[in-house]
């Protein structure tokens, strides 16, 4: 299996599409699949392999998700990417995140952030990337505030976490908006 990878100072970001996910389900057994999509729990693999016995995606939607994986060890440490993607209205939702306590708070998701989102806006050809931040996130928050997104609203009690609703900042980023700062 050979899969697209972005390579950036300290990271390989190696992208995982429906199809890449279909065939590891399709080929591996669970312990490869664990090793492979880097789960470190049976949790986050029995939530992988639901997501992909329901579908990955619809008639007009998909997703392009990215391992993070740390060049100096080979282990993968997060993703970053997009889901929501809408193809017909050059749309998708920017998300990420870092498992490991020791890859945060050194600049990791920044490097990250700057090689996937122009991976969207040029080999996506997006014209809007959307993220939506739980009001409390400091560190998403600058995350967006850093890479020039714009935000448009708070959508209240959003998400259910940890026994409890909280509210979600809306921000959005267009291309054109990429191209001012280049």
């Amino acid at each position: 299996m050979n899969l697209y990878t972005i390579e950036t100072e300290r990271l390989l970001l190696r992208k995982l599409s429906p199809g890449d996910l279909k065939f590891v389900f399709k080929t591996y057994q669970e312990p490869e699949i664990r090793k492979i999509l880097g789960h470190n729990t049976e949790e986050e693999y029995q939530k992988e392999k639901i997501k992909f016995e329901k579908g990955y995606t619809s008639y007009n939607r998909s997703f392009e998700n990215f391992q993070l994986i740390n060049k100096a060890t080979n282990v993968i440490i997060g993703h970053c990417g997009f889901h929501n993607w809408y193809f017909d209205h050059h749309r998708a939702e920017l998300g990420y995140v870092i498992k490991q306590e020791d890859f945060k708070r050194k600049g990791i998701m920044s490097e990250a952030l700057s090689a996937i989102i122009d991976h969207g806006f040029n080999s996506m050809n997006l014209h809007r990337i959307e993220a939506l931040v739980g009001s409390e996130n400091t560190a998403s928050l600058k995350l967006m505030k850093k890479f020039g997104f714009i935000k448009e609203g708070i959508l209240r009690e959003h998400y259910f976490i940890n026994g409890k609703f909280e509210d979600s900042v809306v921000f959005s980023k267009l291309r054109s908006d990429q191209q001012k700062i280049i």
